[in-house]
């Protein structure tokens, strides 16, 4: 082990030759995170896949407008409301939809489910050493794993095959990963489950015949057993983390390391370590830590006035995690409304109360009602902000008993047909690779030899 007392004093010499005056990314006109000073995104790119819409820009002005979110066009809200009123579940034609740039007909979306569930169970072989002979404390760490240990399962006799960048053979991957995704993260849990936290080993296969949702839920509870509503609910859930544009963190990676004619099972396994960030995939955990500190810290957390008045020790920095921030509101597009968090809230409600929770939900509820304007009366130039999908989801997963350690393998469970998506956009439209500029700040110094240094 290295001694700390280096260790700390090497630390601070790399802070020290690596800090830049933050003035200076103002001076040369850096787009920070790859966005522009009123807060859209840089333009890098175009996509048929996605489009999240949040605000128009009209005479060089930024207007919000109610969020609305369109997979290959196609109205998500109004997917799922069909869905809904077929009473069928929804994910697998939205993949279908992201993967092939249009709706289904029933003979489609039939023979679809059919390879999709091809490719549900893991062979013996993967499962037990992608899987289980070596399980990780991080869900996500265990994921990335098993997908760069598919290439070793690719069912190929050619190994320069596994190069092969053709769109059929990227499809024939993807349909792959995409659909034995949610079984990889069932699995990954239950041997966490087992060998790190000591309870009992517990694997079936999943059924070909059933949805992702209804596989999911079937994998990790110990009876196997769910409701119609909870299997719907977290239908729901896959549909709306399922795509969120090409400029998503974990979108726009799939797009930065396909430029560089990586394979599928790399490209795929650093999207799904970018989401893994607290930045990105892990903001509904964050919500459901802040709510247990509301639940802890307020008398009565039925009672709006004392509900309110904690939100604003929280903005205040008083309280929370000293970020002043409340979890579950605001957006890096949608201002008015996240039409993610308008469906999900509907389903979450219908939820609590067959699980006779609806107080709890009464807590999500007011802050989503109150958190907004007590942000503007804080931060008064502060954009105007609305309850996102995270708001609602980590309550939803509580709700169906999913651990807190699932929440971020399940985004991407669902994101991972966008990803594919994505993947295969790069491939025909063959870009250039990726290479943003970064501008030195270092002058050419002279070499001093070894026996000439202090």
């Amino acid at each position: 082990m290295i001694d700390s007392k280096w260790l700390k004093k090497k630390a601070e010499q790399v802070r020290k030759v690596d800090t830049i005056d933050p003035a200076l990314y103002r001076k040369y006109g850096v787009k920070r995170g790859l966005r522009n000073d009123d807060g859209t995104g840089v333009l890098v790119g175009l996509t048929t896949i996605g489009n999240v819409h949040g605000y128009v820009v009209s005479e060089g002005e930024k207007q919000a407008v109610p969020g609305q979110l369109f997979y290959r066009g196609i109205s998500v809200e109004d997917m799922v409301n069909a869905t809904e009123k077929e009473h069928r579940f929804g994910y697998e034609e939205a993949a279908y939809l992201l993967m092939f740039g249009n709706l289904p007909s029933k003979k489609d979306l039939a023979d679809w489910n059919d390879k999709i569930g091809l490719y549900r169970k893991l062979s013996d072989g993967f499962k037990e050493n992608a899987i289980m002979r070596h399980p990780s404390i991080d869900l996500m760490n265990a994921i990335a794993r098993a997908i760069l240990f598919a290439m070793a399962f690719d069912d190929t006799t050619d190994p320069a095959s596994l190069d092969d960048l053709s769109i059929e053979k990227c499809l024939e991957r993807s349909i792959a990963i995409m659909s034995a995704m949610p079984t990889i993260a069932a699995y990954a849990y239950q041997a966490k489950a087992h060998y790190h936290l000591g309870q009992s080993l517990m694997i079936r296969n999943p059924d070909p015949k059933k949805s992702s949702a209804e596989n999911f839920l079937m994998l990790i509870r110990e009876d196997g057993k769910y409701t119609k509503l909870e299997a719907e609910t977290l239908d729901l859930a896959l549909i709306l983390h399922a795509e969120h544009g090409g400029g998503n963190n974990s979108s726009f990676t799939t797009h930065l390391v396909t430029s560089a004619h990586t394979d599928i099972y790399s490209s795929i396994a650093a999207s799904v370590l970018s989401l893994k960030g607290s930045r990105h995939g892990g903001a509904n955990l964050r919500v459901m830590r802040q709510m247990d500190e509301i639940k802890t810290q307020v008398k009565n957390w039925k009672d709006t006035a004392q509900v309110v008045a904690y939100l604003e020790k929280i903005v205040d920095k008083k309280a929370g995690d000293g970020t002043g921030l409340i979890y579950g509101l605001g957006h890096a597009v949608y201002t008015i409304s996240d039409p993610r968090a308008v469906m999900l809230h509907h389903k979450a409600r219908a939820l609590a109360k067959e699980k006779g929770l609806l107080d709890e939900m009464k807590l999500f509820e007011t802050i989503e009602a109150k958190g907004p304007a007590i942000i503007k009366a804080h931060h008064p130039r502060a954009e105007d902000v609305c309850a996102n999908v995270d708001l609602y989801s980590g309550f939803v997963y509580e709700m169906l008993g999913i651990p807190r350690d699932l929440y971020t393998p399940l985004f991407a469970v669902a994101r991972c047909v966008s990803w594919c998506a994505h993947r295969m956009e790069e491939l025909i439209n063959n870009g250039p690779i990726i290479r943003p500029a970064y501008k030195p700040l270092i002058r050419p110094r002279e070499y001093v030899a070894l026996k000439d240094r202090k």
